[in-house]
């Protein structure tokens, strides 16, 4: 699955990943490769990028959506810190 992260400002990050789990307004979820088409509101939260199955990284992101085609996830927050 290719993950993007953008800002107004800037692309934050993008890459194939496992997957990436997400603090949705209702609570965290995780999107995994073949995901089903999503459209999602985000909350301020931990964003956490699965890499593989052993390793990850994370950001603090502020509010946002990310829309899930294709095998693409396009997470569009407000703000993205690398938390590692």
């Amino acid at each position: 699955m290719v993950l993007e992260i953008l800002t107004p400002e800037k692309k934050i990050y993008s890459g194939d990943v496992y997957g990436v789990q997400l603090p949705g307004i209702d609570g965290l979820f995780e999107v995994l490769n073949k995901h089903a088409p999503l459209v999602s509101a985000l909350q301020k939260g931990n964003l956490k990028i699965l890499k593989d199955k052993s390793s990850s990284s994370s950001y603090s992101i502020e509010s946002g959506f990310v829309e899930i085609i294709d095998n693409k996830a396009t997470v569009l927050v407000e703000g993205a810190v690398a938390m590692d």
